[in-house]
């Protein structure tokens, strides 16, 4: 009686936790004019009046989508926040090195940076437009993405968004308009494939589990909870040869499912329009709290092992 009280307690105080993150979100969002601010309108204060407009312009819009999205629970809003918060750190580091160097600026901007990619601001988000007897849980970022090619998508889709307004501010006018031309599609294009990591999340739902994840399964897969044997840690012991592994090589701990029988499932086939079909009777996943998904599944009288 007392362990179940404990872990009760326990649960009220994550909870609480987790419902302040957003607002201190929002807090180091809105005081941002006030921190890194200063460092970058002393950046941008020996520009011509127009790039310095443009720019001007530029970092309100962005600082007005952020407070915008910190006060919005969804997947949108939390791509927007990603998208937009490692622009600070960017902005504050060229600030120091245009010779404007701002200790509380860096400092502010790493501390914004850090809470806006904490796991629990995911699970607000991802958890805003969710059924009230549903539970989303996110995946990790595959592994092959976070060797490189994030950082570059994110380069372009900031480059591609500001270059051609502060070329034709700077009169470029050919080069501007070939930035604007080509840049904001690009931007577009790479905005939406980072939205596609906002949506694929882990569902409990009052029927079971649903995959969600545009990246590995062509259609979300229900899995019936009175198919599921077991949801476990995933461990490197057990046989591999029969496992339908999800997890593309995401850090962190994988969670294996394993089921009484085999459920048909359509796996992505990157430049294919058709999926290939499996199916798997052990699934692997790498969701960004695998300890609070295991206690959801205990929760919803999912075996946990």
């Amino acid at each position: 009686m007392t362990a179940a009280r404990g872990r009760v307690a326990r649960r009220v105080e994550a909870g609480r936790a987790q419902r302040l993150v957003p607002w201190l979100v929002r807090a180091l969002w809105a005081a941002l004019p006030f921190t890194v601010g200063p460092a970058l309108a002393d950046a941008v204060a020996a520009a011509s009046g127009p790039v310095r407009a443009v720019a001007s312009t530029g970092l309100w819009l962005g600082w007005s989508a952020g407070m915008l999205a910190s006060a919005a629970p969804h997947p949108v809003a939390l791509t927007v926040l990603r998208l937009l918060a490692p622009g600070v750190v960017v902005a504050t580091a060229a600030a120091a090195l245009a010779g404007h160097p701002s200790a509380v600026a860096a400092g502010w901007a790493a501390v914004v940076v850090a809470w806006v990619f904490a796991p629990a601001l995911g699970a607000h988000c991802v958890n805003g437009p969710a059924y009230p007897n549903e539970r989303r849980f996110l995946l990790r970022v595959p592994g092959p993405l976070l060797a490189g090619p994030i950082v570059l998508a994110w380069a372009l889709t900031a480059t591609g968004t500001a270059t051609g307004p502060l070329l034709l501010a700077a009169r470029r006018w050919v080069l501007g308009a070939i930035c604007l031309v080509v840049g904001l599609p690009v931007a577009v294009l790479l905005g939406r494939a980072f939205h596609n990591l906002s949506r694929r999340w882990v569902v409990f739902v009052p029927a079971g589990l649903v995959l969600h994840d545009p990246l590995t399964l062509v259609d979300p897969v229900l899995f019936r909870r009175q198919l599921i044997a077991r949801l476990e840690p995933a461990t490197a012991t057990r046989a591999d040869d029969d496992v339908l592994d999800l997890t593309q090589a995401a850090p962190g701990l994988a969670l294996e499912m394993l089921l009484s029988e085999p459920v048909p499932v359509s796996v992505v086939r990157p430049g294919r329009r058709q999926g290939r079909s499996a199916s798997p009777s052990r699934l692997r996943f790498t969701p960004t709290r695998p300890g609070a998904v295991l206690e959801e599944a205990g929760r919803r009288r999912i075996r946990v092992g």
